[in-house]
Formats: C-alpha cells, sequence, structure tokens
C-alpha cells in the first residue's frame, strides 16, 4: 500500500517551507531515511528523508513551490500501486510527473544560471539533459542591449531597439555592434524572501536610532596575539577577534537590562539570560544564529559555540530553534574593511551593535601623537524602548571593558 512523505514541521513558528529540489525521480527507488528532497524554511535550507522504502510513484509539487507544513508532498510504494486518496488538494500536478533526466554537472550549472532546465531539451542518451543543453539554454537567453533599455519609442523592425527622438543614428548603428546584456531574473524566495520582509518591516515599524564610538582595541589586539601564540594544549588558538568582542559583549549586556530585550505588543520583556545572536553571512542569506547563556560561558566555549553555529549555517545544518530566541544580536563587519555602519534591528529585539575593522588612529600622548589601534561600533536602538542616554552609557561601559579584556577574563 503506497504511503505519504509529509512536509515536517520544523519548530512552532514554521508554517510551510519551499520545495528546492527533487533529489530522487520518479520511478526511482528509495530507502527510509535516505534524502527525498530538499527543502528551505525562512530560517534554513535541509534534506526531508522517506520515511519508508519503495519506489517514488508521485511528486505532489514542484520545485520552487511553497507547501505547507505536515502536507502530503509524495508517494512512496511498489510499482504500479494508487496513490490517488494520498494527493493533497493543493499539489501543483493531479498526476505522477515524468522524471527529468539531467546529469548533476547539468544541474548545478542550471541553477547557478536561473534556468528552468524542465524546459530545456536533452540531447544526451535517452533525452538526458547535459551541460552542453544547459549552456545552449543560457546563450539564448533574451539579451537586451543597453540602448534598448530607453524609455518610449517603437521597436524598429528586426533590430530590437526602441526608436526615439533621442536616439540618433550613431547611436543606433553602434548599439548594433556593442556586446549585449543579459538580464537575468531572481524571484526572491525562501531565505531571501524572508530576509527582504523582515528587514522592510524593522525599518518600517520600529523608531531606530544608531550611535557610533570608536574604542582603543590595544589591549584587544594584543591579547588575540598571546592566544595565536598559546600553546595548543590550552584550545584557544583559534579564538579570534570576533570571539573576543561576543565574550566582551556578552559580560557587558547583564548589567543593561534594557538593552538586552525585546519589544512586542507595547510591552518590553527584558531578559535576564543573554541569548546572543550572531550575524552569519551565507549564500543562502544572511542567518542570525543564537548563543544561549552567553554571558555563563567561558571564552573557549564561547568560541567552540560560534564557530559551531556558523558552520551549520553555511552547511545548511542549522536547526530552526537555534535560530530564535535572541535577546540582543551582534554583527560583524570589520573583516570586509567597513569602519561604521547602520545595522538593522532584529525585531523584535531593541537593540544590535555593530562591529567594524580596526584601524589605527591619532591620539594626543603627553606633548607628542601617536598611532593607536581602534575598533569602530555601532549600536542602533529602537527609541520607541530604549532612550539614547542609556544607550550611550552602554557603550562606554563596553568599550572600558574592552580595553580591559584581561581584567574582565579574571573575573
Amino acid at each position: 500500500m503506497a504511503q505519504a512523505i509529509v512536509m515536517p514541521k520544523l519548530g512552532n513558528t514554521v508554517e510551510s517551507a519551499i520545495l528546492l529540489a527533487w533529489l530522487v525521480a520518479v520511478g526511482e527507488s528509495i530507502a527510509a531515511g535516505e534524502p527525498l528532497c530538499e527543502i528551505e524554511t525562512d530560517k534554513a535550507a535541509l534534506e526531508v528523508e522517506s520515511t519508508v522504502s519503495g519506489v517514488l510513484l508521485a511528486q505532489f509539487f514542484e520545485e520552487g513551490d511553497e507547501v505547507p507544513v505536515l502536507e502530503n508532498i509524495a508517494a512512496v510504494g511498489q510499482a504500479g500501486e494508487s496513490f490517488a486518496e494520498l494527493m493533497p488538494a493543493t499539489a501543483s500536478s493531479p498526476a505522477p510527473t515524468k522524471p527529468v533526466l539531467i546529469s548533476p554537472r547539468a544541474k548545478n550549472l542550471a541553477r547557478r544560471k536561473g534556468i528552468d532546465y524542465r524546459q530545456v531539451s536533452g540531447s544526451g542518451p535517452n533525452g538526458r539533459i547535459i551541460e552542453r543543453d544547459i549552456e545552449a539554454a543560457i546563450v539564448s537567453q533574451v539579451k537586451i542591449s543597453p540602448v534598448a533599455m530607453l524609455a518610449g519609442g517603437e521597436y524598429e523592425m528586426g533590430a530590437g531597439i526602441p526608436v526615439d527622438s533621442r536616439v540618433t543614428k550613431t547611436h543606433l548603428a553602434s548599439a548594433r555592434h556593442e556586446k549585449p546584456a543579459v538580464i537575468q531574473a531572481l524571484p526572491l524566495r525562501g531565505i531571501r524572501k524572508t530576509i527582504a520582509k523582515r528587514m522592510l518591516e524593522s525599518a518600517q515599524t520600529t523608531a531606530q536610532l544608531t550611535l557610533n564610538v570608536s574604542a582603543d582595541a590595544t589591549a584587544l589586539v594584543a591579547f588575540r596575539r598571546r592566544l595565536k601564540n598559546s600553546d595548543e594544549d590550552l584550545g584557544l588558538r583559534q579564538v579570534n577577534i570576533n570571539d573576543l568582542l561576543m565574550y566582551v559583549l556578552a559580560q557587558t549586556l547583564p548589567d543593561f537590562p534594557a538593552l538586552n530585550a525585546v519589544f512586542e505588543n507595547e510591552t518590553l520583556y527584558q531578559h535576564q539570560a543573554v541569548s546572543l545572536g550572531m550575524a552569519v553571512d551565507t549564500r543562502g542569506g544572511l542567518m542570525a544564529p543564537v548563543i544561549r547563556h552567553a554571558n555563563s560561558l567561558s571564552l573557549r566555549q564561547l568560541s567552540a559555540e560560534t564557530h559551531r553555529l556558523a558552520l551549520a549555517c553555511r552547511e545548511g545544518s542549522i536547526r530552526p530553534e537555534e535560530l530564535s530566541g535572541g535577546s540582543f544580536t551582534m554583527t560583524n563587519m570589520g573583516g570586509l574593511g567597513i569602519e561604521s555602519f547602520t545595522p538593522l534591528l532584529n525585531s523584535p529585539q531593541v537593540a544590535i551593535l555593530g562591529a567594524g575593522s580596526i584601524n589605527l588612529k591619532p591620539m594626543p600622548v603627553e606633548n607628542d601623537v601617536a598611532f593607536v589601534p581602534h575598533i569602530g561600533f555601532s549600536l542602533t536602538i529602537n527609541h520607541q524602548a530604549v532612550d539614547g542616554a542609556p544607550a550611550a552609557r552602554f557603550l562606554a561601559e563596553l568599550t572600558k571593558n574592552l580595553a580591559r579584556i584581561d581584567l574582565l577574563l579574571a573575573g
């Protein structure tokens, strides 16, 4: 008897997921526990495994479809078995889908270039789509020259160039010899779509104010150098500047509960423990995993957890529950050479700290000038819930703790 494979429920807040790719074609065999498809929620990308062994009888949704959780997405059973009773009302295809034969290299190329390989004719054995078929599809995409993008006018027959009073014959002649530009349409979906929605909501629903400060990083740089040259048995060589900043931040926040908080339904919820989110750049977009009880972790423990979570985000193995529940977030763009910027709030959190690059800054020393390493901090707050004065005091304490990081660790 055919059995259904359902879209798993991934956390209490996840209501649907994007079906990214089928890993098994209709008619192929699959064992229980083997990956059936790849999906992407608004938090992470992951694989869905088959819960039964048999033959994939039907795929009820196409790649790119948004599917509600707990909905039937496929039927697995013995060849020839009926599966009509398993088909959901929201299915995108009323019958078993015809398997698309495509090589892995061709499939990867199609995804990178935004080509719908289901519309491509295959030239390989049994109509299999191979890499050269995708390359041909890329070449045949509609190409538009810069002149063709001028507004108004009708198209000159055969040339695809708008005739406009502002376009001279010289322009038209030269445009025909220009290398046409390829415009690639990339609809937002999955994580990228969620980021776009949340960033807009953050800017539209909060009163954001950013304060900037430059902090003495002499002790920070010196301490990082000592860790890098420490005995390997201590397990501290992997601790980087970002880990140190996260540690100092986690130790400073408990004294400022108004910033270690979320603002929802006209209520400010102040957290005792620091659930510290950190921005991670991934191929799919920005993610912010959360380090629980960050203020209770040692430097080595916090470093190990930041590295684990960052790797899980980039590999797509992060769990949905590891991406929620933060009370404060830090985003670090210092590695990209950015000195200061305006970080957007990770709502409903009321504050986010941006860290910039470390640069030499001229400072008066007695009757001379010395160049001292400084790091830029940008603190964005929700002015609905936090005033500028406590935010400024927090930055002052943070910079003071950074300058005495040895004592902070000793305590």
